[in-house]
């Protein structure tokens, strides 16, 4: 079943066509990754499923999203819920400058929980899901800035499932990451999928060939390929694919 579905979807920044005619069905409860030199549009196309290309001014997209076959760009369409069912991490840990249980409480309690032992459920559950709860439970009034990048990341992992999305998209989440880090993440990536739809954005194609089940590639703007993973990486479907995945396009 497919959670999303792309359809002639065209996107730009004022004259700029930053996304051209993409057509893609991306399926629910899988990884998929989004790959492609710097500037080829994957952030631009992930940053559409949840509309946070809203906040840019002259962007104007054309076509249709269909989020379990309802248009995200219809009129009526209610974007305070869509943040809610689609969840975003990104590249850098972002904590809010607030105790590590305050960041994961945070978007509950935006959405109008108050209740205490309610909140201290959510929390313990979020940070357990996100794969942090050993670590933290101890220390859950700590300032979130004051732990490791690696362990931020997880609380931004964990503060967005603390609200119960569908889907996780995640921009290049373990970039900035060292390698034991990115092994946590990227464990917890593949543990996710079994109650989540992932899309991840990464440069790192080993990572895009380790953790992801289908992969689509991207070149200026336009959707090169797309499919399983496995058959992306071992048999390129034409040259530019080939020169992007042995290193050639940086």
């Amino acid at each position: 079943m497919n959670k999303f579905s792309i359809k002639n979807m065209n996107l730009y920044y004022g004259d700029f066509h930053a996304l051209k005619n993409i057509n893609i069905n991306i399926p629910e409860n899988e990884i998929t990754a989004l790959i492609g030199p710097s500037g080829c549009g994957k952030s631009t196309l992930l940053k559409s499923l949840n509309r946070m290309n809203d906040l840019i001014e002259g962007c104007k997209i054309y076509g249709k999203i269909l989020l379990d076959d309802e248009d995200i760009y219809a009129e009526n369409f209610d974007v305070t819920l869509l943040r809610k069912r689609v969840g975003m991490v990104f590249q850098k840990p972002n904590p809010f400058p607030m105790s590590i249980y305050d960041n994961v409480a945070y978007g509950p309690r935006t959405h109008g929980i108050k209740n205490k032992s309610k909140l201290d459920e959510i929390v313990e559950k979020s940070l357990k899901s996100a794969a942090i709860w050993d670590e933290v439970k101890d220390d859950l009034n700590k300032n979130a800035l004051r732990i490791s990048g690696g362990q931020q990341q997880r609380i931004c992992i964990a503060r967005a499932l603390a609200v119960k999305p569908e889907v996780l998209l995640m921009d290049e989440p373990t970039s900035a990451l060292d390698p034991i880090s990115t092994a946590k993440i990227e464990d917890l990536i593949q543990e996710l999928k079994k109650n989540y739809t992932i899309i991840i954005v990464t440069h790192n194609m080993q990572q895009a060939a380790r953790v992801s089940d289908k992969t689509a590639f991207l070149l200026n703007g336009e959707l090169i390929e797309f499919g399983s993973t496995i058959d992306i990486f071992s048999v390129p479907k034409d040259k530019r694919t080939e020169d992007y995945i042995t290193g050639r396009f940086g």
